[in-house]
């Protein structure tokens, strides 16, 4: 039988360490989760697990406004894809995309805790509610 690996305190402080990085560069760079593999004793491929399974962590620079359009069975049910293509024809970028001049990116999240104001959305850190093409717009604009 294969031997079962315990959790450490230091896998658990991989993902503090992990979103730490991502405030304060904004994304998580591949020398830093090399650094943190090396200073924890762990592999670079179990830190960059869990850099890419948390939706909110991103181990590439992004815009300075992140667009996360919620994406789960709710939103999906209260036509989230609207809000995507609202976006997509505000901004000219597709989930996964930054424009060119940097302030907005575009991705597709699970959950974002508004289940019960779907359809969801966020940039940075304000969530948006009970959306429709018209508010999409308005929010958009402030944010330019």
């Amino acid at each position: 039988m294969p031997e079962v690996k315990k959790k450490t305190k230091e896998h658990e402080s991989v993902l503090v360490l992990l979103q730490e990085a991502q405030e304060k560069f904004g994304y998580i760079p591949e020398d830093f989760m090399a650094n943190v593999a090396r200073s924890l004793d762990i592999s670079l491929s179990e830190v960059f697990g869990v850099a890419t399974f948390y939706s909110f962590l991103t181990c590439k620079p992004l815009g300075r406004n992140v667009i996360r359009v919620c994406k789960s069975l709710p939103c999906c049910l209260k036509d989230a894809q609207m809000i995507i293509e609202s976006v997509e024809s505000e901004l000219r970028i597709k989930p996964g995309e930054t424009t060119t001049d940097g302030k907005f990116s575009l991705t597709l999240t699970n959950c974002v805790g508004a289940c019960d104001k779907a359809p969801a959305m966020m940039i940075n850190d304000d969530t948006y509610t009970d959306l429709t093409p018209g508010k999409i717009s308005q929010i958009l604009k402030k944010c330019k």
